[in-house]
């Protein structure tokens, strides 16, 4: 799921700016390019953000609030085995992905702290065991190296990981590739009941 608001201006000009961001980089975007593209003018973005590392700044924690949210809902509320849940996060992922990948294969200045956010992220949800940090760390980079390196992921596999026919066989091949031992039986078991329901639905038997 997505933060809950409205489609305010500001909202508008976020969107705007993580594709942006996601196309030409932090140091190839422009605060008057973002503004053409959210249908507002240079002087209210520069009103709502001040300057280009302001806007950079609202989309990382954007980024993150999301992240935080979908972990919330999946673990929390044990909403995995929703398909519901399942093509809400299919529909309103790529733009953060996109955004968190071009951040990361480019060492933008808050790429790190994102990293890092997610690994904290990741060894709560993996609890008490040992070198829980090391674990957190390389699946989260297991994660997201699917997204920083899409454009040879689609190559090999066929299929665009973030497209409505690549990122369902995404989620079964990690499925596959992490053992339940490792996530705990019970989420393997509602993540792959979420998917194959979702499927189903999909007509993707």
């Amino acid at each position: 799921m997505r933060p809950v608001e409205d489609l305010t201006a500001r909202a508008r000009i976020r969107d705007a700016a993580l594709a942006h961001f996601a196309e030409h980089g932090i140091r190839g975007a422009t605060l008057r390019a973002i503004a053409e593209e959210a249908g507002v003018s240079l002087g209210l973005v520069q009103h709502h953000f001040g300057s280009k590392d302001g806007l950079r700044e609202a989309c990382d924690a954007y980024v993150l609030e999301f992240v935080k949210l979908n972990v919330h809902e999946a673990l929390d509320e044990h909403r995995l085995d929703e398909p519901e849940f399942v093509s809400e996060v299919y529909r309103a992922g790529p733009p953060v992905m996109l955004y968190l990948s071009r951040a990361l294969a480019d060492g933008s200045p808050g790429a790190a702290v994102l990293f890092d956010d997610m690994v904290a992220l990741t060894e709560r949800f993996l609890g008490d065991r040992p070198d829980v940090r090391a674990q957190a760390a390389v699946f989260t980079a297991m994660k997201l190296g699917v997204h920083v390196l899409r454009a040879h992921v689609a190559r090999a596999m066929g299929a665009d990981p973030m497209s409505a026919e690549g990122a369902p066989r995404v989620s079964a091949a990690m499925l596959e590739i992490v053992s339940p031992s490792f996530t705990g039986p019970e989420l393997a078991e509602q993540a792959r009941d979420g998917l194959d329901r979702y499927r189903k639905e999909q007509g993707d038997d």
